[in-house]
């Protein structure tokens, strides 16, 4: 039998557990803690799962594991880490709108001040805060917030390569360190660590601005008599998804176009995907990099890389005189035919160029709708690998029952097909555009034009590059204007000055700092005052943040102990004590 002594022990931490818990719930959904906590929890997960990830993927991130995994916690966990940057970001704000807002709201309590001056002075301020608008007051609390955030993130150390990293860089076979291949991987400084969540930002803010603008155009277009509002409505879906999939595919021909030739102005890890999505041999990259470049030429039989294309066409099992450049011709027709036939080739008749053999690579032979077919489906298999957590983990987190239903989960797999299809006619497409280019169509209409021009940067990838865009109408139209918002960013960074991208200029420090703060005060005020006009992740996010209703375990109990069968129990403290 327990005595009275652990009867009230167990009373006293109920009651401080129960105290504790009523408090976190107690606060307002918009309350400076509760919106600085929120904040914190979700931005330390965003940056922490990143960082640790590597660790229980990729076997050489566990050398020296504890030493590697103490320095990611220390950066994360400090004062100029992003969870506690962005947390001073969006919590100060709310601090400093709640305590404008209370100041001026009219008090009973009268103080009393000895000096006439200052009070007098005090009572021009008072006026003049509760003068300034509403709105205006949210946007200037959250400009101060946004400015000291910004000036955490640039506090911490700069993350430069150093000079020596460009001679640790391994070589490919045959691959010598003066050629365009080396070049393109030897990277020099990087760009400044807040340079793409400034210009996620960026975007995430035009995008609300583009979104209210449009807003006010659908409230002009109510007015009209001469529409019916299905009308009004499919006009209105139909403006977006054309101003979506216009931005995307801007975005991605520029991106595709720096894949091709300056990868530099790329994430390193954005990159990275591509090129394993795309699965294409370095080595025809390279080629295609020279020939920008002028250190490869058709026409003039010139190389500064001798075994560049023939070392491609021996790992291949074909004769290494087929990457000859000084026996590949230049211009289709008769005289191009003859060389094939010295050469052993007998699928490019009338071209010029390099056999597409070697352009397709180990996935098939010289068959460009193979090859585009074969493209296709190894993209499709590894979207549906991609986008199966996006389409089904956020049901089985909130709502797991509704795949019980059929339909429901007949819609879910439909959507997952189409973002699967999308992404794979954006692979095969731009596959069969190059084909088209070199092989199939124009270089066969237009023999005279030299493949320097067919395989340069304005022939067979610049065509690729436009085309792949147009697969965007694949997917449903609200993941249109998402999808078009994760490569914009990437595609404004793609056209930053190179020297702005390694990060030398105190210009480009300052136009940073000035995009950051504009843009982050701008999506804080929008999410109290213009909601509606957010979209997306960026509507999700700020939703959860900075208005997150109370949903959860302390809803569901709270539902339960109203209902008229539910026990009624006293509170803890006018329990009686044993």
């Amino acid at each position: 039998m327990s005595s009275p002594t652990d009867h009230k022990d167990r009373r006293v931490r109920s009651l401080l557990d129960t105290t504790h818990y009523d408090i976190l719930y107690s606060l307002p959904d918009d309350h400076p803690l509760a919106v600085a906590l929120r904040t914190y929890v979700l931005a330390l997960s965003l940056a922490l799962g990143p960082a640790l990830l590597p660790f229980v993927t990729s076997p050489k991130a566990r050398i020296n594991g504890l030493a590697r995994l103490k320095n990611v916690l220390k950066r994360e966990f400090a004062f100029a880490g992003f969870a506690f940057a962005m947390t001073v970001g969006v919590g100060c704000g709310a601090a400093i709108r709640h305590v404008w807002n209370t100041a001026c709201e009219p008090s009973d309590v009268n103080i009393r001040c000895e000096d006439t001056n200052l009070a007098l002075c005090l009572a021009k301020v008072r006026r003049w805060l509760s003068s300034v608008k509403y709105v205006h007051r949210t946007f200037i609390s959250n400009f101060i917030s946004s400015a000291l955030a910004i000036t955490l993130l640039h506090s911490r150390r700069p993350n430069y390569r150093p000079t020596v990293e460009r001679a640790e860089i391994p070589l490919l076979p045959h691959i010598s360190e003066s050629s365009a291949l080396h070049k393109s991987l030897s990277l020099g400084p990087r760009p400044p660590p807040t340079l793409d969540l400034t210009l996620l930002i960026l975007v995430r803010a035009l995008d609300f601005i583009v979104q209210a603008t449009l807003g006010r155009i659908a409230r002009f277009d109510e007015l009209d008599p001469k529409r019916t509002p299905e009308q009004k409505e499919k006009r209105r879906r139909l403006l977006h998804s054309r101003l979506d999939a216009l931005v995307f595919w801007m975005s991605s021909a520029r991106i595709m176009w720096c894949f091709f030739y300056q990868p530099e102005r790329l994430p390193r890890s954005y990159n990275k995907w591509i090129m394993t999505l795309a699965n294409i041999d370095p080595r025809i990259l390279a080629t295609l990099r020279a020939l920008r470049s002028g250190d490869w030429s058709y026409r003039l039989h010139y190389s500064t890389q001798p075994d560049l294309v023939s070392s491609l066409s021996r790992d291949l099992g074909y004769p290494s005189i087929w990457g000859d450049y000084a026996l590949l011709p230049a211009y289709g027709g008769p005289q191009a035919d003859e060389a094939w036939k010295l050469m052993g080739v007998t699928t490019r008749k009338g071209l010029g160029g390099i056999p597409c053999e070697l352009v397709h690579g180990s996935v098939t032979g010289g068959s460009c709708t193979a090859n585009a077919v074969i493209r296709g489906v190894q993209a499709f298999a590894e979207a549906l690998a991609l986008y199966t957590p996006v389409h089904f983990l956020p049901i089985i987190l909130t709502r797991p029952q509704t795949l019980l239903h059929l339909p429901k989960f007949a819609s879910t797999v439909l959507s997952l097909l189409r973002s699967a299809s999308f992404l794979s006619a954006f692979v095969s497409s731009i596959w069969l555009s190059v084909c088209l280019t070199r092989t199939l169509v124009l270089a066969r209409l237009f023999p005279a034009v030299s493949h320097d021009f067919w395989d340069g940067p304005l022939g067979c990838t610049f065509v690729g590059s436009l085309v792949c865009g147009a697969s965007i109408w694949i997917e449903q139209g609200r993941r249109r204007g998402e999808i078009a918002l994760y490569v914009l960013p990437r595609a404004i960074r793609a056209c930053l000055p190179e020297k702005w991208l390694k990060g030398g200029s105190t210009t480009f420090r300052y136009a940073e700092w000035l995009a950051f703060v504009l843009s982050l005060s701008t999506l804080l005020s929008a999410a109290i005052h213009q909601p509606d006009s957010l979209r997306g992740l960026s509507r999700w996010i700020l939703t959860f943040v900075m208005k997150w209703p109370k949903t959860g375990l302390r809803k569901r109990e709270l539902q339960e102990n109203s209902r008229p069968d539910a026990p009624v129990e006293p509170p803890p403290m006018h329990r009686a004590t044993p």
